[in-house]
């Protein structure tokens, strides 16, 4: 069969260390004109490695240093992550969303109560989460389970927001089939006369969440795919234990 000029089981030359999905991948590619095939797509990574003697006890404190590099290299929101959640049936989703806290009680995040991962998260209040920085050639992976935070500190931060994340918060049903883009702005525009003061309420199906951590993994890329991961877990008196895990 053919794909284009492309045979679906394609002559491997001897030595070209292909498999027949990766040699029909490459020659779609080159088919339509892409500068390389996805099979093709790496880097190495070189820029640092990662170390037992040189990260902090305490995984809270190593994050903040790391955080801390990632806003100091002026990556474009470095506090992007993505929030993976599970119905009750075990079935995965996750998305990005934006940190807005964290200290020795978990990271915390907003969002709709009634969207597809607020639902999730009330069936079933255990989460992932994940940033990545590319430039850094680094990862912090962290899973745990995850509680509202109260109401006092949801307030806080909504009234933090600019008036235009306020109405859309205010106005958007998340996760929710629409008619169409229209529907959003005339909403956005009635909410905007109706609140032409400012002073927008906090939504009560909207506020924060926080994901308390049972582990976090930090991640650094090495040479020949040689990474460094190391892994704090926490034990039974709420202390820290550091692992050493294999790439």
């Amino acid at each position: 069969m053919l794909v284009g000029h492309c045979q679906t089981t394609p002559h491997v030359p001897a030595g070209a260390r292909l498999g027949g999905i990766e040699a029909l991948a490459r020659c779609q590619a080159e088919d339509k004109g892409y500068a390389m095939s996805v099979a093709d797509l790496r880097m190495e990574y070189a820029r640092a490695g990662l170390t037992e003697e040189h990260i902090d006890p305490d995984p809270i404190r190593q994050f903040g240093i790391w955080f801390t590099e990632a806003q100091e290299a002026g990556l474009p929101e470095p506090n992007a992550m993505t929030v993976a959640s599970a119905s009750r049936e075990g079935v995965p989703s996750a998305r990005i969303v934006l940190l807005k806290g964290f200290d020795e009680r978990g990271f915390v995040f907003y969002t709709n109560y009634d969207s597809q991962k607020g639902r999730e998260l009330t069936d079933n209040p255990r989460a992932a989460l994940t940033f990545y920085w590319a430039a850094l050639e680094r990862q912090v992976r962290v899973s745990g389970t995850v509680n509202m935070v109260s109401r006092e500190e949801s307030q806080r931060y909504f009234d933090s927001r600019p008036l235009g994340s306020r109405l859309g918060a205010s106005l958007s049903r998340q996760s929710e089939v629409i008619p169409d883009r229209s529907v959003l702005e005339a909403e956005f525009a009635r909410l905007q006369a109706a609140h032409v003061d400012g002073d927008v309420p906090l939504p009560s199906f909207w506020g924060g969440y926080r994901v308390a951590p049972s582990s976090i993994e930090f991640w650094q890329g090495r040479l020949s795919r040689l990474h460094d991961r190391l892994r704090y877990a926490r034990q039974p008196d709420n202390t820290w234990r550091i692992e050493r895990l294999s790439p």
